[in-house]
């Protein structure tokens, strides 16, 4: 009677969803929206039709909690979309007011253009989630040493922007391929005066979310308040340096740096629909007045990274604990909320099906079922499957509670146990478990987690460096810190080959000159500043390649000396170089078309002398993984992961690349998720297969966030098994309850380890169990008869 009803409502009531039976929901609703808008229409609909609400992208990442809680796969993405628009606020905050460590003279000691250009243009190329970078100057207030005679003066309006062009059709590649590393870089700040539609100051610009949250900086009251960042710089002459600099807000305060803008359609410049993280650069302001009660730290520009918005997961389980919202998402999962939950599952984009469901507690899987339900499979299921009970789970007959008052293991018991871990029987003590071929997990954390800053002249230096396959997952879950290092390699790889400061153009524009020590100084530092799990990070020049000077490495770091020894003797450095000395063929290519303003007012675009250039640079396969290692030299010692990638330039005839050093950011080593669970024997992984699942009745599934300890995993019931036990939460068996246990069994204590089992999926219900009793009854009363 249900289904019938059913069956009349919608033929009723037509809709216009994934499938004729489908209600329409929010998914619907934002398909449609997208769909609506293109290039050829946008520039005619209203301001809220290219808007898409701010509840359309749900759980952004937090800048307060992430050190806390962990980031799920999902936004990972965002998060470092969110730590690359800090990078460049805080570059940008440091290297306007670097200045005042250095004399007063005639020179504004600012970035020229290209740096600009450059820096938004490896901000894309390293990163392919990001689609865009922008720097937007408030009016007025950009200096600038690109022109002559241009001495503390600024340009009307300056916003150098790169984003990612479809290079499909374009005929410098005559493949017809899209290679994705062809880059359109434009300077918005260069229009007329007459024309209010490309003022992105203006209301009239349309899409300019991004400027209104934070410029103008009217502030209310006083304007020293600018939060700010003290850094202690020493030089390689032994001398030190405090510089005090303002910049983005910090972490702890309210609103914090970073803001985020609602999803827009790039309207007449990517045309995409993008989602942009803002943080705003500080500087002193008005400047060389003589007069310094009125030069007062303002916000003076923005950082905008975009992403497109179609690349974003959306989560479409219903809102619960640790499922906050806003969402406008929330509920149009198809899962069986009598038998099943639901669980996001991250790559998805914006589209249905990223998600599964799995058995409520109470409930199992079908014993014709392997894994939970995908949402895949579920959205695209006709009506009759979907009703037929194909995607339910089945219930529970009996449950039974846990042991609440545990005891010793039977001997027998318990030595079969240990016989299949013979591991925790025979084993190396201290450090040199990490060799053993069959390791005890155990020992080796606890000897690892053992070395400190007391003890750790005591070991050898080969003693205080693991094997490589104790690092493994730093390649996935370092990879946005590596992205950091690569998007700075980018960056001095493109100076190098495309900016000349010898070169000399007509009119009034100057060429960019040589990096300078403050700008590398600033760069390290940014990085460092900008994401929480960078210990560590350096710019490493080789021997006589930085002007007047013969080695030069700036390198910031939080709480950890770098040491003594000089650095082109690093293993990791003569790796680098030896591996990059010659052959450059394997070499990212990008194509920078670049178009910079007419004069120094702006008026007009005009095409960069050089049009299109390109550059060579490495990409993040191209960087070396270090294994890890104990760093025993600095006041704060402690087990690190190193990541380093190369940059290039011309060599002095300008006639091929060569090396030019490298670029390094470290890890803690101890914020790394360990994987316990089986895998092919071919992946380099330690751990794998130490966890302690009954391997008969379940399986092993990695939980993020455990860090480098036992226990980041759950046991999973295998198909034709069900959890036995009454949780109102739980379906599993929690890897760190289970590794407690298996310590107390193998100390001889008491322990409930034999009892953490799932059991075999026998009757449904209990007169199932009730039945097969009296027909066992029955049969036994008639043998005896006979």
């Amino acid at each position: 009677m249900f289904h019938l009803t059913y069956l009349l409502f919608m033929f009723v009531c037509w809709t216009n969803a994934q499938y004729e039976w489908q209600p329409k929901d929010a998914v619907d609703e934002i398909r449609h929206k997208l769909d609506k808008i293109n290039a050829d229409n946008c520039g005619f609909q209203p301001l809220s039709e290219i808007y898409l609400p701010e509840d359309t992208v749900s759980h952004l990442p937090d800048i307060k909690d992430v050190v806390i809680n962990p980031v799920f796969p999902n936004r990972t993405a965002l998060l470092h979309l969110s730590n690359m628009a800090l990078n460049r606020g805080f570059f940008f905050s440091y290297i306007s007011q670097a200045r005042f460590i250095r004399p007063a003279i005639n020179d504004t000691y600012d970035p020229g253009m290209m740096y600009y250009f450059l820096s938004t243009v490896a901000d894309v190329s390293a990163n392919s989630h990001i689609n865009a970078s922008a720097i937007y100057f408030a009016p007025n207030m950009s200096y600038s040493p690109s022109y002559r005679g241009f001495f503390n003066k600024t340009f009307p309006y300056f916003a150098p922007r790169t984003f990612r062009a479809d290079d499909f059709n374009d005929p410098i590649h005559l493949e017809k391929m899209s290679t994705l590393n062809t880059f359109t870089v434009r300077d918005l700040g260069a229009f007329s005066n007459e024309s209010l539609t490309q003022d992105y100051t203006s209301k009239h610009y349309g899409t300019n979310e991004w400027y209104s949250k934070w410029l103008p900086d009217n502030v209310v009251g006083r304007h020293d308040t600018k939060t700010t960042y003290q850094v202690e710089i020493r030089y390689a002459n032994n001398t030190n340096e405090t510089h005090t600099f303002h910049g983005p807000p910090g972490a702890d305060d309210i609103p914090g740096p970073i803001k985020w803008t609602r999803p827009y359609f790039d309207c007449g410049r990517s045309n995409k629909w993008l989602v942009a993280a803002v943080v705003p650069i500080a500087d002193i302001y008005p400047r060389h007045t003589g007069f310094r009660h009125i030069e007062y730290p303002t916000y003076t520009a923005v950082s905008v990274i975009e992403m497109d918005f179609e690349r974003i997961d959306i989560n479409q389980c219903p809102i619960s604990a640790g499922n906050s919202g806003p969402n406008r998402f929330a509920g149009t999962a198809k899962c069986k909320e009598e038998t099943t939950l639901c669980e996001p599952l991250d790559g998805w984009g914006f589209r249905r099906g990223g998600y599964q469901c799995r058995c409520l507690p109470g409930y199992r899987l079908g014993n014709t079922v392997r894994r939970p339900f995908l949402g895949e499979i579920i959205e695209r299921a006709t009506l009759e499957q979907y009703y037929s009970g194909v995607f339910d789970c089945k219930r529970i007959g009996w449950l039974q509670s846990k042991i609440v008052f545990p005891s010793q293991m039977d001997p027998y018991l318990r030595e079969q146990y240990l016989e299949k871990n013979s591991e925790y029987k025979n084993f190396t003590p201290g450090l040199g478990s990490v060799k053993d071929s069959h390791i005890n997990i155990h020992e080796v954390i606890n000897s690892i987690r053992g070395i400190n800053q007391n003890n750790c002249h005591n070991y050898r230096k080969e003693d205080l460096q693991l094997l490589g396959d104790y690092g493994f997952g730093a390649h996935q879950q370092f990879a946005n810190e590596a992205k950091m290092a690569v998007r700075l390699a980018n960056f001095i790889s493109a100076f190098l080959q495309i900016s000349d400061p010898k070169e000399v153009y007509s009119g009034t524009r100057l060429a960019d000159k040589h990096l300078s020590e403050d700008q590398m100084i600033g760069e390290a530092l940014a990085i460092v500043m900008a994401d929480f799990k960078i210990w560590s990070a350096g710019i490493f020049w080789d021997t006589n390649k930085f002007p007047n000077r013969t080695l030069f490495a700036p390198y910031a770091y939080k709480t950890v000396n770098y040491g003594h020894e000089v650095y082109t003797n690093k293993e990791w450095f003569t790796f680098t170089k030896q591996r990059w000395s010659t052959n450059f063929d394997s070499l990212e290519k990008f194509y920078v078309k670049l178009k910079l303003r007419y004069t120094e007012e702006g008026g007009h675009l005009n095409k960069f002398e050089y049009y299109p250039t390109f550059y060579k640079a490495a990409n993040l396969d191209h960087g070396y993984w270090s294994a890890p290692y104990y760093d025993c030299n600095g006041p704060a010692k402690d087990w690190f992961i190193r990541y380093a990638v190369p940059f290039f330039g011309w060599d002095s005839l300008k006639v091929k690349l060569e090396f030019k050093g490298a670029i390094t950011v470290t890890m803690p080593l101890l914020n790394l998720d360990i994987n316990q669970c089986p895998q092919k024997f071919y992946e380099p992984n330690a751990f794998k297969g130490t966890h302690k699942c009954d391997q008969r009745s379940s399986y092993c599934v990695p939980i993020q966030g455990r860090g480098y300890d036992t226990g980041g995993y759950k046991c999973e019931c295998i198909q034709g098994y069900e959890f036995p036990f009454e949780e109102e939460d739980f379906t599993y068996f929690d890897g760190q309850m289970m590794e407690d246990e298996f310590m107390h069994m193998l100390h001889n204590n008491k322990t409930r380890y034999d009892t953490f089992k799932c059991r075999i999926a026998g009757a449904a219900l209990p007169l199932s169990n009730v039945f097969y009793v009296m027909i066992l009854v029955l049969c036994s009363l008639l043998m005896w008869a006979k």
